[in-house]
């Protein structure tokens, strides 16, 4: 795919949607943090469903830990690997106080330390709450790519590598969030919604859903 090609399809996706938002709600880089943890193999709309009561009673590392194991698991019990994923929690939340007195870093090697936070969260996080131009690539995003042409490639890291590369500057703090929405509502996985798509002209995919 040539660039005149990359650069109108994030015109495209720009116009349709000035400003994208990610789907998770919060209201603090901790917020959105432990919002992210939760949604490995979980919707954003069950994240959203558990983090309403989470957060009225708890929204600080400190307020996290003090309702303990099971206090927490109660909150989250609907999604996931919820054992799993209170046990990181905990940890993540002591080991912010500990190092980052309750803050959440704005550093990708502070992040990736901690426990249940690896590339791809970090990316979130670096992007959504520091406004950093960086890709988190999620299975949505790793289709899109591959399927479009933009950035092809055979592992998460080749295809966040190659967005970065690729994407027009102007572009790059929002192309996170457009593939993100293009991939879940449109360029979906068994079916993708072609004759609805604003890019099909541009996008290189040769088994394009027919009009019916």
């Amino acid at each position: 795919m040539n660039a005149d090609k990359r650069h109108q399809i994030f015109a495209r996706l720009r116009n349709a949607n000035p400003t994208p938002r990610t789907e998770l709600v919060y209201r603090t880089p901790f917020e959105l943090l432990i919002a992210v943890m939760l949604s490995a193999q979980a919707t954003d709309r069950s994240v959203n469903q558990a983090t309403a009561g989470l957060f009225a009673h708890a929204d600080t590392p400190e307020a996290i830990l003090a309702l303990g194991e099971d206090g927490l698991k109660a909150h989250i019990r609907a999604i996931g690997l919820f054992n799993t994923k209170a046990r990181h929690i905990l940890q993540t939340c002591a080991l912010l106080i500990e190092r980052h007195g309750g803050a959440v870093p704005r550093d990708r090697a502070a992040l990736e330390s901690l426990p249940g936070v690896g590339r791809k969260t970090a990316n979130v996080i670096l992007n959504t709450a520091f406004g950093e131009p960086t890709m988190a690539v999620d299975t949505h995003i790793f289709r899109v790519a591959n399927r479009t042409g933009l950035a092809p490639g055979k592992t998460p890291l080749a295809v966040e590598q190659g967005l970065l590369d690729q994407v027009p500057g102007e572009f790059l703090h929002d192309a996170h969030h457009w593939l993100i929405l293009h991939g879940r509502y449109v360029c979906t996985a068994r079916k993708p919604r072609c004759p609805q798509c604003l890019i099909a002209d541009l996008c290189d995919y040769p088994d394009k859903t027919p009009s019916n």
